[in-house]
């Protein structure tokens, strides 16, 4: 009998085909294209692991045309 740990049989990642997705538009304007943005949290120095100020990045997808961030996209606390 085997001390060795048995390993875990790996199932192949599930295919999928981009004609089951749907696109997403600008709610604002229509269009489909989006670019990436940033909304940037600070953290104040009481609350930082490290004692001192932090900037964090959050990714955000924006309209490439007018802008707007959709709802869903936008972080809590910054409706």
């Amino acid at each position: 009998m085997s001390t060795k740990p048995v390993k875990p049989i790996k199932t192949p990642p599930k295919q999928l085909n981009i004609e089951d997705t749907e696109s997403l538009k600008c709610d604002a304007c229509g269009n489909y294209s989006f670019i990436k943005s940033y909304f940037i949290r600070r953290v104040s120095p009481l609350m930082s692991p490290t004692g001192q100020e932090a900037l964090i990045p959050i990714e955000v997808f924006s309209c490439g045309n007018c802008g707007k961030v959709p709802d869903k996209m936008i972080p809590k606390g910054d409706e």
